[in-house]
């Protein structure tokens, strides 16, 4: 059996969720950053794209250290690719922070208001794919973004787009709007990942598995592991596909790392057999106790 740290993506954030991280971890961070971290989580400071990745990152990389052992897998959605990645040893937590900052910057200004994303709970994706063909057009503009369930996507768009599925799909499913403020995981981003790219820094070969939830499937090569990060804001996201292939490959054990705890939700429904759980809610001695058990079985 094998082990997988999940990390979350944009719309698990909150106020507050950096203040009980420990403090070289924060001076880390803000001494790469060349500004203070901790002003990052209030709820002001979180209206911005820039901030909340930010924070996402902080939080993933600075609670999967907390657990000091080391898991067989890494996945995260979205943002949360990035602490997955330097987690995995492959890319260095300041530059992280540099291209995450870049990042939040260039998704902000490309649609500073009037786009956004919507989690869409009960229609099946084929019903979704058809309803987006029907709606989408120049003018309201709406993707697929995220197949996260069977029956649970997600979509990115212009407001109008979104609100005009969400009409169609009343009495038949529940439309959800997300706190995030771009619509990411579509082709409206490509412009954003090609500057992204122009500034990304050299990779090394992951020391743990990196799963890429855009390919659902492991990437060792570091080229392509860079091409993963820089892009995977306008690709879909497949993560009921990426849950699955960890599943397939043996993974018995899912840790889930702050904040929130919806990525363990939507893996219950895969995993038949084995252990999901979320760093919130947990005591850090039994999720530590999880992971030596499972790197004692690989002995």
């Amino acid at each position: 059996m094998s082990s997988l740290l999940v990390f979350p993506g944009q719309g698990a954030q909150r106020s507050g969720m950096l203040a009980q991280l420990p403090a070289e971890v924060l001076d880390e961070a803000s001494a790469a950053l060349g500004e203070e971290v901790r002003q990052l989580d209030s709820a002001q400071a979180l209206a911005s794209t820039r901030a909340v990745q930010l924070c996402l990152l902080i939080a993933g990389v600075a609670h999967a250290r907390l657990l000091q052992h080391t898991p067989d897998y890494v996945a995260g959605l979205s943002i949360g690719a990035y602490p997955a990645a330097v987690i995995a040893g492959a890319l260095d937590f300041a530059d992280a922070l540099r291209l995450v900052a870049l990042r939040g910057e260039l998704m902000q200004s490309a649609y500073p208001q009037g786009y956004g994303m919507t989690a869409l709970i009960g229609p099946e994706l084929s019903t979704v794919e058809t309803l987006l063909a029907e709606i989408h057009s120049a003018e309201t503009p709406v993707y697929l973004a995220n197949i996260n369930a069977d029956n649970q996507t997600v979509i990115a768009g212009s407001d109008e787009a979104m609100q005009r599925v969400a009409d169609r799909i009343k009495g038949n499913g529940v439309a959800r709007r997300l706190a995030v403020s771009v619509p990411s995981h579509c082709a409206l981003l490509e412009q954003s990942a090609q500057a992204l790219a122009q500034a990304f820094v050299p990779l090394t070969k992951p020391r743990i598995t990196y799963l890429s939830s855009t390919r659902a499937r492991p990437i060792h090569n570091p080229e392509q592991l860079r091409d993963d990060l820089a892009f995977n804001m306008c690709r879909i996201v497949d993560w009921r596909g990426t849950v699955q292939s960890a599943y397939e490959r043996g993974v018995r054990l899912q840790i889930e790392l702050p904040p929130g705890a919806v990525l363990t939700g939507l893996s219950r429904r895969v995993f038949d057999q084995g252990t999901v759980i979320a760093c919130e809610g947990a005591r850090l001695d039994t999720l530590q106790a999880l992971l030596q058990e499972e790197e004692r079985r690989h002995r």
